[in-house]
């Protein structure tokens, strides 16, 4: 998952204004005790940061993979 893809997949399940609040906000124990933003920004994969988001938030398995399918795919474009 690239830095890109989890802003994505994050404005996509929250909307651009709450999921930037969950980002900015929301202190995941996944991510060791950090929020989204901070993780990011002090290394951490965006890939275990959106896990640790998925499971905090106890998003489902098909949100988790969100990021796995193709913008254009009426499944995800569905989602919009």
């Amino acid at each position: 998952m690239k830095h890109s893809e989890f802003w994505q997949v994050l404005d996509e399940t929250f909307g651009p204004g709450y999921g930037r609040s969950v980002a900015e906000d929301l202190v995941l124990p996944g991510a060791g005790g950090r929020t989204a933003a901070a993780a990011l920004a002090e290394g951490v994969p965006p890939r275990q940061v959106w896990d640790a988001v998925c499971d905090e938030m106890q998003l489902d398995e098909s949100t988790r993979w969100l990021h796995r399918i193709d913008p254009d795919d009426p499944v995800r474009r569905s989602r919009r």
